[in-house]
């Protein structure tokens, strides 16, 4: 299967130097020329544009930054849906709307391709080791052919049902995250001004019911004071305004969700859109006149799992 990659970002360049690791045949489009000269020096293919990536393979995959990018990659004159032709399919990888994905899946169907949406979760670190969990919506048979491709970048695999439940679930799960990440901002302060050892508040937590994958990984370089989560603050207000306006869409009355996309549009505005998502914490350390340092934990987190093949869920 000959794999077309477009966004090598900071989630997009790890999954897709997975599959250059594990030997695919991969052709590649992102916008910044040094990116791609690095996977071509690893054996990688480029495309001049979308549209010749497209026609020259088999699977599509977008990892973009927002939904408005995706779609002008999708639809521009050189862009993938001109490229496309029966039985090729596309794996929209970014974490994106429902129906946007729906809406460009239809464009997608009627080339005679199969649009699946595929988000991945788990943290950056991981996606660099092909270690992350990658959720798939679409057609079953689609998902079933390119699992050998899934299973490589990523270490579980679910499919979640049809086009754009995948999507769904990923905003679900980054709400989550992100919510649990300003609340660590308040606890952090708390054990700061209560003279608490931070080493040992990290170890409580991290044994204890209050416990959490984002406690276990931001609280490191939160501690460590680099901040570097690779997820920047704009991507988390744009996946937390996501699932606050599904939310609303489907009249849940949410209580919380606004307030947690409040919180980061005040740190987007305070710190920048390009600032390391974990720096929401900082909003803390300033307004307390402190800060959470503490000795012993990395400026980057780095997956010291062994890579192996993943497997479906």
């Amino acid at each position: 299967m000959k794999i077309g990659f477009i966004g090598l970002g900071n989630v997009g360049g790890k999954l897709a130097g997975s599959l250059i690791r594990n030997k695919f045949n991969l052709t590649i489009k992102d916008l910044d020329k040094k990116i791609e000269k690095s996977f071509v020096d690893k054996g990688a293919n480029i495309a001049n544009n979308a549209k010749e990536l497209t026609e020259s393979v088999d699977l599509i995959i977008t990892c973009l930054p927002s939904p408005q990018i995706c779609a002008e990659v999708m639809e521009a004159e050189n862009g993938v849906i001109n490229g496309l032709s029966k039985n090729k399919i596309w794996l929209e990888m970014s974490t994106t709307d429902e129906n946007e994905v729906k809406r460009l899946g239809k464009l997608v169907s009627a080339k005679g391709a199969t649009p699946l949406d595929g988000p991945v979760s788990g943290g950056c670190h991981r996606a660099a080791t092909g270690n992350i969990a990658v959720f798939v919506g679409g057609e079953r048979e689609a998902f079933e052919k390119i699992l050998p491709v899934l299973t490589v970048m990523g270490r579980k695999v679910l499919h979640t049902g049809e086009l754009g439940s995948a999507s769904v679930l990923k905003v679900i799960t980054n709400y989550l995250a992100s919510t649990h990440l300003a609340a660590l901002g308040e606890a952090w302060a708390v054990a700061k001004k209560s003279n608490l050892d931070l080493v040992k508040t990290y170890k409580g937590i991290a044994v204890s019911s209050g416990n959490s994958f984002v406690h276990e990984t931001e609280s490191q370089v939160i501690l460590n004071g680099s901040y570097n989560i690779n997820f920047t603050m704009g991507l988390v207000v744009k996946d937390t305004t996501l699932f606050d306006d599904l939310a609303n869409k489907l009249n849940v009355h949410p209580e919380i969700s606004p307030l947690v996309v409040k919180i980061f549009k005040d740190g987007q505005k305070k710190y920048g859109s390009r600032a390391w998502s974990s720096m929401i914490v900082k909003r803390m350390e300033d307004q307390n006149n402190t800060d959470f340092r503490a000795d012993g934990f990395p400026s980057e987190l780095v997956d010291n799992e062994p890579e192996k093949k993943g497997s479906e869920i």
